[in-house]
């Protein structure tokens, strides 16, 4: 049977302080593992459209979509709910 050894204040200190230095370094090397848009500098011509403008629009549609979805289930949803509500008082009271 294993016996716990109470850990003393430096090795405290010192895990306190490995920790986010390993962090650090696992999210760094993530991040310079990651695939980036490509830069093709800061002026856009019209026909020339960058991977990070295909991205922008793949985000903004998917919110406007889902923005859509939103509003069409609590457009059926609210009188749904209203009725529902209406029915069961409509019970209680008699």
């Amino acid at each position: 049977m294993a016996t716990y050894v109470p850990a003393t204040m430096s090795e405290r200190i010192r895990e306190l302080v490995e920790e986010p230095a390993a962090f650090m370094k696992e999210g760094t090397q993530l991040l310079k593992r990651c695939t980036k848009p490509d830069r093709k500098g800061m002026w856009i011509e019209a026909n020339d459209f960058t991977e990070f403008i295909q991205i922008c629009r793949a985000v903004c549609t998917g919110f406007v979509i889902m923005g859509f979805i939103g509003y069409l289930v609590k457009l059926i949803h609210i009188p749904i709910n209203n009725i529902v509500c209406f029915m069961i008082e409509k019970v209680i009271w008699y």
